[in-house]
């Protein structure tokens, strides 16, 4: 059993570690997608004094992405910011007590973001944007995408310092 649930929990970190890389991969994508098209209207805009009507709507749809996204590897990371200043001073179990916590409040938020995520965009499904007439939905849908991806961090993350504090334990 307990060889079972350490292969469970490698395959759980093997999960994280691929949807993080893919998630680093299509944050490039998006980035360099929002860069160009910014740079392709300036150029339109000044140059050829046309503006490319959709390019700003475009553009805002793919930094809600990017934000999201964005947000699910920093957190994947650990580069988020945090205040340590009392709990650096705590010893060891006060330390890991402070960790659970916050991924229990962590994980509420993002079953929070999940659910709240889901009911809007399932509120604006019949919705079109003005300038390239996509679905509203798919813009929102950043918001629950990104809470599952959190919350499944959380779980790997908490399963990461429950094996610790068990194997110290012992």
């Amino acid at each position: 059993m307990l060889v079972h649930g350490k292969i469970m929990f490698r395959d759980l970190q093997q999960i994280c570690r691929g949807i993080n890389k893919a998630t680093e991969y299509l944050l490039s994508v998006l980035g360099l997608s929002m860069a160009v098209l910014v740079a392709v209207q300036v150029f339109f805009r000044y140059a050829l004094n046309h503006s490319l009507f959709w390019s700003e709507e475009l553009a805002r749809y793919l930094l809600v992405w990017l934000t999201f996204l964005g947000a699910t590897v920093a957190y994947y990371r650990g580069l988020h910011p945090g205040v340590n200043v009392l709990t650096s001073r705590l010893p060891q179990k006060g330390k890991f007590l402070c960790r659970l916590i916050v991924f229990i409040i962590s994980g509420a938020l993002f079953v929070v973001m999940i659910i709240s995520g889901a009911q809007f965009s399932w509120f604006v499904r019949n919705q079109v944007s003005p300038a390239l007439d996509l679905p509203k939905w798919v813009v929102t849908l950043a918001i629950p995408f990104s809470g599952t991806i959190l919350l499944l961090y959380v779980l790997c993350f908490t399963r990461e310092i429950l094996s610790r504090k068990k194997s110290h334990d012992h």
